[in-house]
């Protein structure tokens, strides 16, 4: 995972001051290679210990090697998505349209990428073996996570899997409840702090369903409490309306999970999927 992502994971769970760095960082990644730790930590109004605490927090030993990650970083990225040198940036005000688009195809292209190379496979497999085996898939996210959840319900309905997508708090709570061995509750939440989606798979979970989670955040509490947990690698830019590049990752490792299923039963699947098409092609 790249410095940049694991910078933007971290931010929610750090202390004040080490939020402050994180969203300078941020804001202007190559800032770090224009500024001294002194002048950073000035410019954050917080101390040299404490971005010394916040580089060993995002997983580097100290500033000189945040520094020359990020430069190094920054550099091939910029490389790699032939962006204007502040690839990774904020999106600014006097950006036009067309920086604004390459902005975000770079960020939803590389939240892709990094997802996929960060995936635990193993644990990929068995949440497809869960739903193949499983009688009910219940799916539940609240926001900009209910539309990945809607988004898998309808891939594995198109193929004949027992796929419920809960829209309400309560259903979803509800729904859990009435869980056996043979039912997998999936929830999604992109940074782990939804307390219905948590409430969702904790219930789910002691009625004795399989439970997964869909997440970006490795130490959230909603992380813990799945059996399963399946992790985007996200940088979701500050200036947006709801989810962006978070829904993209979510989306591209739901291909994943539903391409694992679909194959297990490949006959039955293409089978499934030319049935449907050509029972829906007089209502297009």
């Amino acid at each position: 995972m790249s410095i940049q992502t694991r910078i933007d994971q971290a931010s929610p769970s750090l202390s004040p001051a080490l939020q402050r760095i994180a969203e300078e960082i941020r804001r202007d990644p190559a800032l770090v290679t224009r500024l001294s730790i002194t002048e950073l930590a000035q410019r954050c109004e917080t101390s040299v210990a404490s971005v010394v605490r916040f580089c060993r927090a995002v997983g580097v030993s100290g500033y000189a090697q945040l520094r020359i990650s990020l430069a190094s970083e920054i550099g091939r990225e910029s490389a790699q998505f032939s962006q204007r040198g502040g690839f990774g940036s904020e999106i600014g005000v006097d950006d036009s349209l067309s920086e604004i688009a390459a902005t975000m195809a770079s960020l939803e292209a590389l939240a892709i990428e990094e997802t996929i190379a960060g995936l635990d496979f193993t644990t990929l497999g068995a949440v497809v073996d869960a739903i193949d085996a499983a009688d009910r898939i219940l799916l539940f996210g609240i926001g900009a996570s209910q539309f990945t959840a809607a988004d898998l319900g309808h891939k594995l309905l198109r193929v004949g899997r027992n796929a419920l997508v809960l829209s309400d708090a309560h259903e979803a709570v509800s729904s859990a409840t009435l869980s056996s061995p043979r039912t997998v509750a999936i929830g999604f939440s992109h940074l782990g702090t939804t307390v219905e989606t948590l409430r969702f798979i904790e219930t789910a979970g002691a009625a004795g369903a399989t439970t997964v989670g869909v997440t970006s955040a490795r130490d959230s509490r909603f992380a813990k409490a799945v059996e399963f947990a399946l992790y985007t690698a996200v940088r979701e830019p500050a200036f947006r309306a709801g989810a962006m590049v978070s829904r993209i990752a979510q989306l591209a490792l739901v291909d994943c999970l539903f391409l694992g299923v679909a194959q297990r039963r490949y006959a039955d699947t293409v089978d499934a999927l030319r049935r449907t098409h050509d029972a829906t092609r007089g209502l297009r």
